[in-house]
């Protein structure tokens, strides 16, 4: 059973905290999910164009130019949260195959119940490591792999790591891309260090994030993307910048700079990423 329109407020106990749904009194079928009261997910079930969250828009804005408009394509979501951009590319790009991995199973059936998507043939959904999934892939399975995993606010050390990334470009075709959402902030340690990581296995890459992200002057979230061919850079620019939270692209030497001579994560020696500034996702209210 789906929620009925305009429903309040859900709350419940999933396996990584607390999950919370709230209405978004701007559109009348729309919700905010959120995660231990960090902002995950937005949905609107009626239109799953729509994309409320800027770092969302920004993955959108690299994904939209992998491809010709409206061309299926074969999409790996290490993170599943709301399912914001599986939805977002059954639309507009029908007959797409995409494979959801979400690692919180009562976070999936919660979402399942409460914001449930249309039946797709195509769009398979299961619990599971998001590691342990890209492992098991075949070579050269998909066009497109997103990485958006986060276990509360934090992303964990599996999915930070050089031997991680290689997997990712084993299971891409050779023109595909590589997608990553992390948060960061002062000193941006995590970020340079992603940027060398993903820079060591892909000859393409390119960043995104607010010019006061970027800057080191507050957390946020930075998108990183990568692949083995020239990126459409000045296209991807032009769209973050034309956003009405417009955003900024590093790339090239100004990349190589701004990762600083950072060291190239592995296994060995990867760490979950820094919880965000205290306050900054105030608590669930009573």
């Amino acid at each position: 059973m789906g929620r009925q329109r305009g429903q309040g407020r859900v709350v419940a106990q999933i396996g990584s905290g607390v999950a919370e749904l709230l209405p978004d009194h701007d559109r009348p079928n729309a919700y905010t999910l959120l995660v231990d009261g960090a902002p995950q997910s937005h949905v609107d079930l009626d239109d799953p164009t729509y994309l409320e969250f800027e770092y969302v828009r920004r993955i959108a804005a690299s994904l939209d130019l992998t491809a010709p408009p409206r061309m299926p394509l074969r999409v790996l979501h290490l993170g599943g949260g709301g399912l914001t951009l599986a939805r977002y590319i059954a639309a507009s790009r029908p007959g797409s195959r995409q494979r959801v991995v979400e690692a919180d199973a009562k976070l999936l059936d919660f979402v399942r119940t409460h914001l449930p998507w249309p039946a797709d043939p195509k769009l398979k959904v299961r619990v599971g490591d998001a590691r342990t999934e890209l492992t098991k892939a075949a070579q050269d399975a998909f066009d497109v792999v997103i990485v958006d995993v986060f276990s509360g606010a934090r992303t964990p050390a599996s999915v930070r790591s050089v031997e991680f990334v290689e997997q990712a470009a084993r299971v891409l075709h050779p023109d595909g891309r590589y997608l990553v959402n992390m948060t960061d902030g002062p000193p941006l340690g995590l970020a340079k260090a992603q940027v060398a990581t993903v820079a060591d296995v892909f000859p393409e890459v390119c960043l995104v994030a607010d010019s006061s992200v970027l800057r080191g002057r507050r957390f946020g979230n930075l998108v990183l993307t990568a692949a083995n061919t020239p990126l459409p850079t000045a296209q991807i620019a032009r769209r973050v910048a034309g956003d009405w939270f417009p955003g900024r692209l590093v790339a090239g030497a100004e990349l190589t700079r701004f990762s600083g001579g950072a060291a190239v994560v592995t296994d060995a020696d990867a760490t979950p990423s820094a919880a965000p500034p205290a306050g900054m996702f105030g608590p669930l209210p009573d």
